[in-house]
């Protein structure tokens, strides 16, 4: 695709996103930053880990973002006695016929929620290992595909230390990014408030702006923004410079490096340009790393965490932006 051709195809579709960003917005006040994260990760192709305390707006984000798209969306509650197959699906004898078939779970969706996914065992947390990865998932020795696009959206509760399972760092891995929503200032708090009570009686899901079908092809568009070789190797070295700093016990993986490029491309085209500048790196740097990394004791607190992160940014050469924006 030309340099032209592209740019075209960038303009064209922008105005699309900024009718699901609005659309979402609208239902859910105050959550701009991050209904443009998620907007982001879905077009990256990758999931999102909300971490926040109950009552923020997790579930509500997620399912507006569902309906905006155009995407099926099924909702699993974490819980201990969760299984896997109550995930995945199970293969269930019917003697009538003499037959085994197969119903699938609650993944067989476009936007799983998993709320709570840290109250579910390891056992159950893997289940979705292969289908954040793969988006396909093995049932009885068979490859069953999952609906395209698939995006994960898990909650947790980062206060509750009782009846939680820590997700281990390989599944965290599995995560394109760590949103999250916090608190609304006073006047925003109210106007939300004042919203629900108003939508008590009536669906307020937003319109579907895109199908599944639009959604794939901005995946697609995504992987063609253009990367110049400095802005590259920018965002290899911050990814570098995570496993060299005396304060991270585990530096960010290779893998993390892919993501954080692939993210600043989706921001580009969010952004209405056909090619990524290093403000893209930057902003897509925290919200990718802030989740992968093994920090020391002492910076327990995510606060602490995102400092230690944008001090990074701070100490790594900026590529100039000459030609950074032309292949």
């Amino acid at each position: 695709m030309s340099e032209r051709v592209l740019a075209d195809a960038v303009a064209e579709e922008k105005p699309r996103i900024d009718a699901v960003m609005a659309a979402v917005c609208r239902r859910v006040v105050g959550q701009d930053r991050a209904v443009k994260m998620l907007v982001a990760t879905c077009l990256a192709g990758g999931h999102a880990l909300l971490e926040d305390v109950p009552g923020t707006g997790k579930t509500r984000l997620a399912s507006s973002l569902a309906a905006a798209l155009g995407l099926s969306f099924a909702r699993v509650q974490g819980t201990p006695d969760l299984l896997p197959s109550d995930v995945i699906g199970t293969t269930v004898y019917h003697p009538r016929e003499e037959v085994f078939r197969f119903h699938p779970g609650p993944i067989f969706t476009q936007v799983l929620l998993f709320d709570e996914i840290n109250r579910a065992t390891p056992r159950t947390q893997s289940a979705l290992l292969q289908a954040m990865a793969e988006q396909a998932v093995t049932v009885d020795g068979d490859v069953k595909p999952l609906p395209k696009p698939f995006l994960v959206l898990a909650t947790a509760n980062p206060v509750e230390s009782q009846g939680v399972f820590p997700l281990p760092e390989a599944e965290l891995d599995r995560f394109l990014v760590q949103v999250s929503l916090g608190y609304l200032p006073a006047p925003q708090e109210v106007d939300m408030v004042r919203r629900v009570l108003a939508e008590a009686d009536q669906d307020s899901a937003p319109d579907a702006v895109l199908d599944p079908d639009r959604v794939v092809s901005l995946q697609r568009l995504v992987r063609r923004i253009f990367v110049h070789d400095e802005v590259l190797q920018y965002a290899v070295s911050l990814a570098r410079r995570t496993r060299e700093h005396d304060q991270i016990s585990l530096g960010a993986s290779p893998r993390s490096a892919v993501w954080l490029v692939r993210l600043s491309q989706a921001l580009a085209l969010l952004a209405g340009r056909h090619f990524v500048t290093p403000d893209d790196v930057q902003e897509a740097f925290v919200p990718v790393m802030r989740h992968r990394l093994v920090f020391d004791i002492a910076w327990a607190e995510r606060e602490e965490r995102d400092r230690l992160l944008q001090s990074i940014l701070g100490d790594t050469p900026v590529p100039h932006e000459r030609e950074v924006n032309a292949p």
